[in-house]
């Protein structure tokens, strides 16, 4: 099967944006390269105890800011390759107007140029490994990928992953903060979680790590289920963790203590009504995928299905909204 690569070129300033515009159109499998990140990755590898820096890597210090999705190729109905296909041609089209717009706005936001090609999925599948490397998301928690090792101190709780396609690697703004807010608000040894849409599995490892009595997550992608099913045997959680394929939580009858959904905006609006029935007692919910131009209206949605806002943490132009069940 051949694939479409599309390329934005862009700067440190226009990430943010185009990750938002690229979301809201529903494609959340991007990579993301920037010589910054790297120079700061450099420049603090020695509180993370890296020893050495691999030569593969070094270009990444001279690359333009881009961001890198795949699009499934279209055929005619001849069944000759057709690098546009009418779906594509309307998303690239979508996506020209989109740019448009970023550029009329204040800001340095590059040169915003578009560059497409065919790759086979054997160039493709794997090339997103090469910027995936451990992050330590906060004091305790690390998240590595499988294929690279990684020795961490005594009390360090290590998420290892194999996100394939499936959203969450833990670099993400919205995945961080909700990590974070995890760390803040899970009770060790008493709290049941539910991640409703876990994707790769990253907030439901999260919760078990640090300490959650049982966690269930929820995820509607088949192939996402799987990702995250092989993500929690490869850190050897069976026994307390279980993936469920399922939209939301439609005909879900599961309790917790917590319930994490790192989803958009509309989503957890939508969900927050329902979240509350699956809720004890005064529990808590934490959101996020919510860029900050909309947490006024998502935590009054929110409020209004009967939490009370903890707190809102904010990323770039990401926020996580942090929120507690007020009567039992």
């Amino acid at each position: 099967m051949k694939y479409i690569e599309v390329t934005i070129y862009t700067t440190k300033e226009g990430i943010d944006p185009l990750t938002c515009i690229l979301m809201d159109m529903g494609i959340a499998g991007f990579t993301i390269s920037d010589a910054a990140d790297f120079a700061e990755f450099l420049n603090k590898k020695n509180s993370y105890d890296w020893d050495y820096v691999d030569e593969s890597l070094m270009h990444l210090s001279e690359v333009e800011t881009s961001i890198t999705f795949y699009l499934e190729e279209g055929k005619e109905e001849t069944g000759t390759e057709d690098m546009s296909g009418p779906g594509n041609l309307l998303l690239l089209s979508r996506l020209h107007q989109e740019l448009e717009e970023l550029k009329r706005r204040e800001g340095d936001f590059g040169r915003l140029h578009i560059e497409t090609r065919l790759v086979d999925d054997e160039d493709w599948k794997d090339k997103w490994k090469e910027y995936f490397k451990p992050a330590r998301i906060t004091d305790r928690i690390t998240v590595k990928p499988t294929w690279e090792p990684y020795e961490g101190s005594e009390n360090e709780l290590i998420i290892s992953l194999d996100p394939g396609m499936a959203f969450g690697t833990g670099t993400h703004p919205t995945t961080s903060l909700c990590i974070k807010l995890l760390e803040k608000y899970l009770e060790t040894g008493k709290d049941a979680v539910l991640d409703v849409g876990c994707g790769s599995g990253i907030l439901a490892i999260a919760a078990a790590l640090l300490g959650a009595k049982e966690v269930k997550g929820v995820e509607i992608d088949p192939q996402a289920v799987q990702v995250a099913r092989e993500n929690i045997r490869l850190n050897g959680l069976e026994s307390s963790l279980e993936v469920l394929e399922g939209d939301l939580t439609k005909g879900l009858n599961y309790q917790a203590e917590l319930v994490v959904a790192n989803l958009m905006a509309d989503l957890v609006m939508m969900l927050s009504e329902d979240v509350a029935k699956h809720l004890k007692g005064k529990s808590i919910y934490i959101s996020s995928g919510i860029l900050i131009e909309k947490k006024d209206v998502v935590a009054d949605a929110i409020q209004k299905c009967g939490f009370s806002i903890l707190e809102i943490m904010e990323e770039g132009e990401w926020c996580a909204i942090a929120a507690q069940k007020e009567s039992v």
